[in-house]
């Protein structure tokens, strides 16, 4: 007998060479009815595979990411499938999933692949799925695999098995197609209920530029047509919520070539949205005991050799500049330079917990394809800041971070997120990692323990932590549903030390503190980018660069109009005048495409009665009011930062 651990820890005892699938089925019929694949011993296997040893094991359905995996890495081959049957001489390189959905890269010869093709695919894809064939598992001897593939001329699976030893190689077969791959896969085809091709593109083969374009053909499948189409609902909503295209429609940042890629130029709309959140966040730090700092933005090679960055992040920051014999970086991370400001006077243990603060700018010189809007840029400046604390304060302080959080998903509507606890990998202690196996083990149980008395909800990932030490990703949801990476809070127990950090305990003697890395609202970038999407361009009105546009019916009511203006700016609102000589409907729709939150409506019975007719944003006429009336709604409304 083997015993088997399921995730509540709970054991159980099977027959050795018991599946996946038939220790799901002993749980509930069910379940088995949903398991797509499964974790044994933090491995993710197929559910026909048989477990000869005591394993440690979680069952992955669709609710789970490398559950989805699975299915949509099964739904690559059931493609694969389908295009042999319209493309017989096709022959394949690599068909990962990928966030939403799968691609695979093919070389389809001198033939063409339209969209007329994508239709014809996702019907063949559709047929096969009925058939149910089982997805099977093969490990094969690299001589063998050499000759198989070297029979059928296929240059592109040789080249990955070039790479592959024996006992490292398994092909896959389903109906009508065998591939090489290391799996897992899912039961059978059965499972793909809801297909949907979405692109065709060129891709070079191994990312290479030198070599041949392949043809990429992108897709995504579902266990449901209901979920596949709420799927494609929200990919046409994100299509008008896309903070690239909003960015410009409503003036808020650009870029240009003659500054260069990834370098992001922000008009005065855009400005006004940084200052607002950088005057949220300096609110919320001094009131959490937060002091504020300015570096440079440059500092020379040892500083950051002292740090460890250099070895570990060479390659994603600018090259130096030598200057006197020395040679300078651009800073990539803001941490040394505040290390260096706790260092400049001695501490003692009634400095601790000592919290610096920085809208710090940095440089990093992320590759050309990865550039992407504000998402992914070479200048960003972050809401930074740096905890030094004792051991026995640490629980607290991160505490206090975790709810730094909380409030600031309440503000701006965040419901649905998640903390990564990103652990190292012992495998790459030394390498990837700063070599200290029990300062890992403690700190992240420090971190984990946190977590659990808070009651946040997080998931654990190995081999995805700091260098110096383990972090929290924060994932959160927009309204439509999409998954960003917000801002991390990452524990350091290695810089210190590299630094001889260093306060004065109750005994009168030296201690090393911790570190708390937090960026709460990650950075002005990437933040903005999801607020954009967010709220559609829709900003509430103390976010909004233009809170207030104030709309003369003609140029008769133009002085009001200015009057009305002038006495919302002296109470700090942010308001314009429409005067142009439009029709009064041109201004209105106008003034909606920008989505300013209000307009205000002004002709002749409003001039007389120092009145306003009030419009709001997506919900036309609210009423006539007076003038200071609407002044003292819209300050309050600003001043609690409402949603509106």
């Amino acid at each position: 007998m083997i015993n088997i651990t399921l995730p509540d820890g709970a054991v159980r005892q099977y027959e050795k060479g018991i599946t996946v699938l038939d220790i799901a089925k002993s749980i509930s019929e069910g379940l088995a009815r949903k398991v797509l694949a499964a974790e044994v011993n933090g491995q993710v296997w197929d559910t026909t595979r048989a477990i000869n040893e005591d394993a440690s094991l979680k069952l992955l359905t669709w609710n789970d990411q490398e559950g989805k995996n699975t299915f949509w890495h099964s739904s690559a081959h059931l493609m694969a499938e389908a295009v042999e049957t319209i493309f017989p001489s096709v022959k394949f390189w690599v068909g990962p999933p990928v966030d939403n959905g799968f691609y695979y890269d093919m070389d389809l010869g001198d033939k063409k692949m339209n969209e007329d093709d994508l239709i014809a695919l996702e019907k063949k894809m559709n047929e096969l799925a009925k058939k149910n064939s089982e997805f099977l598992r093969k490990e094969m001897p690299k001589a063998e695999a050499v000759k198989y593939f070297t029979e059928k001329g296929d240059e592109y699976k040789l080249d990955l098995l070039s790479n592959l030893k024996d006992g490292e190689i398994t092909f896959y077969s389903q109906g009508n197609f065998t591939d090489l791959c290391r799996g897992p896969h899912i039961p059978n085809t059965s499972f793909i209920k809801a297909i949907k091709l979405t692109s065709i593109a060129g891709a070079y083969w191994k990312g290479d530029e030198k070599n041949k374009m392949l043809t990429r053909v992108y897709g995504v499948t579902y266990p449901s047509q209901k979920e596949l189409d709420e799927y494609l609902l929200m990919l046409e909503e994100a299509k008008k919520r896309d903070h690239r295209k909003l960015g410009k429609e409503l003036s808020i940042y650009t870029t240009n070539d003659d500054v260069g890629a990834g370098l992001i130029l922000w008009m005065p709309n855009g400005t006004v949205i940084i200052e607002e959140l950088e005057k949220l966040a300096k609110e919320t730090e001094v009131a959490a005991g937060y002091k504020r700092v300015v570096t440079p933005h440059i500092a020379k090679e040892n500083l950051y050799l002292t740090s460890g960055h250099l070895p570990y992040y060479a390659d994603s920051m600018y090259p130096p500049m030598e200057m006197d014999g020395e040679k300078y970086y651009l800073r990539a991370m803001n941490c040394p330079h505040h290390h260096k400001i706790f260092d400049a006077e001695p501490k003692s243990y009634r400095d601790m917990p000592y919290r610096i603060a920085e809208y710090g700018t940095c440089y990093r010189y992320e590759q050309s394809g990865e550039l992407f809007g504000l998402m992914r840029v070479r200048c960003l400046h972050m809401n930074d800041a740096h905890i030094y604390c004792t051991k026995e304060q640490f629980a607290q302080e991160f505490k206090a971070v975790n709810d730094m959080y909380l409030k600031y998903f309440k503000i701006f509507g965040v419901e649905k997120y998640v903390m990564r606890l990103s652990l190292h990998d012992p495998a790459q202690l030394g390498k990837k990692y700063v070599n200290e196996p029990e300062l890992w083990l403690e700190t992240e149980d420090l971190v984990r323990k946190v977590l659990i008395e808070t009651g946040v909800p997080y998931v654990e990932v190995k081999g995805e932590g700091a260098f110096y030490g383990p972090k929290i990703d924060v994932q959160i949801w927009s309204a439509i549903g999409r998954e960003f990476t917000l801002a991390t809070n990452q524990v350091d127990f290695a810089q210190p030390r590299s630094f001889k950090l260093s306060f004065t305990n109750q005994n009168n003697e030296p201690e090393i503190p911790l570190i708390i890395h937090r960026a709460p609202l990650g950075t002005h970038e990437r933040f903005i980018g999801f607020l954009l999407e967010h709220y559609a361009g829709k900003f509430p009105t103390w976010l909004a660069p233009v809170q207030v546009k104030v709309l003369p019916i003609s140029d008769k009511f133009l002085d009001y109009a200015n009057s009305v203006s002038d006495k919302l700016k002296k109470a700090d609102i942010r308001c314009e005048v429409d005067d142009r000589s439009e029709k009064i409907g041109k201004k209105i729709r106008d003034t909606e495409l920008l989505k300013v939150p209000y307009m205000l409506v002004v002709g002749e019975k409003e001039m007389n009665e120092n009145m306003v007719a009030v419009r709001r944003q997506g919900k036309g006429d609210t009423g006539v009011k007076s003038v200071d009336d609407f002044l003292n709604e819209i300050v309050e409304e600003v001043k609690e930062r409402k949603e509106g």
